[in-house]
């Protein structure tokens, strides 16, 4: 088996391999490529990746290089987790947007826009180079905005699939909580990526019984606490929404907090700085222990979940998944791309099915679906009349002013990545 990892020269990867090297059962991995175009970072990270396979007895194959093409070639799945423009694109994506009193984020509102115009154009090209050199090849996609990239990939008729860790993180608090093993906590999660909620939580399976209820009244505080949310709103709403609907739930306390201290993109340049010196070092042979401040945890044993169960090598039967709506949501487009529990195999993933929506939940999903839509036309024909369609439509801008405003230094700070511009 033959996996590659675009993106492979981030300082996260190390967290990827040490997850292929712990669950090797599981995905027997017999060559692995790290694709990246930043040469010096990847000598660093190929390097560490080695070592940590050699600790642990992997016999699988560590290779590097910049050769999108060449790394891709007969692989078996190809995850995809880059960052254009890097950790100082994101930085322009967090703060110009608090400018109009605006959140920024790197995922949603303007900075999400920004980055979903910089990101579609990249992988859509990986994405065709996947498919001349190996057209069975999975595409499994980790690059943020998930759903809208997804959407562009399945769009284009390749095999994909979206990938995100706020679930596997919900799971493994809600089992710790539990005091119970995270196989046995399935979660009826729903919405679309970045913006879901959790309806229930269930022991076993999806016909397992409901303990949501008992969780929030045991532990709604600690629930609380990781959402940065108050508790009387979660025990109110009764379901566990994600931590990125405080952008959308208390969106002018978010954008002064923002102010007020640096931006995350400018803590995570600082990791990654100190992580990389720790890559170079030649004794290091495990992943640092400040490799869990930079995020994305648990995300290595989602991917290897989702590749096993693709590939046939294993694989849980259910997992939350970016995925085709095809009717689960019946107020959706069949195209547009849901984050939901599906049963996943060598076919895919089928949706499970999900009771009516509250309306509460339901339209804000509609209405990002919409956004969704018109981000994505933007960054697939471009033009400042689209990425202003695309902001007016975004319920965390949806004023004239704010639009046009954003649309200008969204295109400012990103002309040299948009070739319309």
């Amino acid at each position: 088996m033959k996996l590659a990892v675009v993106g492979g020269g981030s300082t996260y990867t190390p967290e990827l391999i040490d997850g292929f090297a712990r669950l090797r059962d599981t995905l027997p991995i017999e060559e692995l490529v790290l694709v990246d175009p930043a040469a010096d970072r990847l000598e660093l990270v190929g390097g560490l990746a080695r070592r940590i396979f050699a600790k642990q007895g992997h016999p699988g194959v560590i290779r590097t290089t910049s050769d999108v093409d060449a790394g891709v070639a007969d692989a078996d799945a190809v995850l995809l987790q880059l960052r254009v423009g890097g950790q100082a694109a994101r930085n322009q994506d967090e703060t110009w947007p608090l400018e109009c009193g605006c959140v920024g984020q790197e995922t949603t509102g303007a900075g999400g826009l920004a980055k979903a115009l910089r990101t579609v154009p990249v992988v859509l090209d990986i994405a065709e180079r996947v498919r001349r050199t190996n057209p069975d090849a999975w595409i499994i996609d980790f690059t943020n905005p998930v759903g809208i990239v997804t959407r562009a990939l399945l769009q284009a008729g390749h095999k994909a699939i979206g990938l995100c860790n706020v679930a596997i993180g919900f799971q493994r608090k809600f089992a710790k909580l539990l005091d119970v093993a995270p196989s046995q906590v399935h979660l009826d999660h729903v919405g679309l990526n970045h913006l879901t909620w959790e309806l229930g939580v269930r022991l076993g399976g999806p016909e397992g019984e409901n303990v949501l209820p008992r969780l929030l009244a045991e532990h709604g505080d600690a629930v609380a606490d990781d959402l940065h949310m108050p508790r009387a709103i979660v025990d109110r709403l009764g379901v566990v929404p994600s931590y990125y609907l405080r952008y959308y739930y208390q969106h002018d306390a978010v954008v002064r907090e923002l102010r007020t201290k640096p931006s995350r993109a400018a803590q995570v340049a600082e990791m990654e700085r100190e992580l990389l010196r720790m890559y170079g070092d030649p004794t290091l042979d495990e992943k640092p222990e400040l490799l869990a401040k930079r995020g994305g945890a648990f995300y290595s044993e989602a991917a290897v979940d989702l590749a096993a169960s693709l590939l046939g090598s294993g694989g849980s039967p259910y997992q939350v998944v970016n995925t085709r709506n095809n009717g689960t949501l019946p107020f959706l487009p069949d195209d547009a791309v849901i984050e939901v529990q599906a049963a996943v195999d060598g076919k895919g993933a089928r949706p499970l099915p999900v009771p009516r929506l509250d309306p509460l939940y339901a339209g804000l999903i509609a209405n990002v679906t919409a956004y969704e839509d018109l981000a994505l036309e933007a960054a697939l024909r471009g033009g400042r009349d689209r990425v202003f369609k695309a902001l007016l439509a975004h319920p965390l801008v949806g004023q004239i002013e704010y639009a046009e405003q954003l649309t200008d230094q969204l295109i400012a700070h990103n002309r040299e990545h948009l070739a319309w511009a």
